[in-house]
């Protein structure tokens, strides 16, 4: 018996094939870039070299049709909520939404005079992670990012169950 054959000869891994999924969905999702306002420049510096987020498996993309995660940066207009919601649509299942800096979370400097102003995008789609700050660090963003992945690896796609 060669060494590689002894030395890999009881590595066996036994596990549900829901795990299994969930973990390989969670460690590679693919965001949308897209930008509203002030908080896109912060996404902007997550994603470069400083903090790089493909490190932690998130890949950047600009079609809504090949994301996973909707990252919504920035300010929300009322004539902008037709068209997220629109992209929203486009994405396939199963797919998440991040909202991030208090204009999108909740109207932030705007809520209370701006009648322009949607007063948080979950008004229009759901979202599964919020980030406050105006606007929020990059590590912030790194670490939304990070809850984002320990919820879908406590989902299970064939059983339709949650982790407790």
């Amino acid at each position: 018996m060669g060494y590689l054959e002894h030395k890999f000869e009881d590595n066996i891994i036994v596990t549900k094939l829901d795990k299994l999924l969930s973990w390989a969905r969670s460690t590679s999702p693919w965001y949308f870039q897209f930008g509203l306002a002030c908080c896109a420049i912060e996404m902007m510096a997550a994603a470069a070299s400083r903090h790089d987020l493909e490190r932690i498996g998130m890949m950047p993309r600009s079609s809504p049709r090949q994301a996973d995660v909707m990252i919504v940066a920035g300010t929300v207009s009322i004539k902008m909520a037709e068209r997220v919601k629109r992209l929203y649509d486009q994405m396939a299942d199963p797919k998440y939404v991040i909202a991030m800096g208090s204009c999108a979370t909740s109207g932030g400097p705007y809520w209370q005079h701006g009648y322009h102003v949607l007063k948080g995008v979950d008004l229009i789609i759901p979202v599964d992670v919020y980030i406050p700050g105006c606007p929020p660090r990059p590590e912030s963003l790194i670490e939304g990012l990070i809850k984002l992945q320990e919820k879908i690896r406590g989902e299970r796609p064939l059983t339709k169950e949650k982790d407790a």
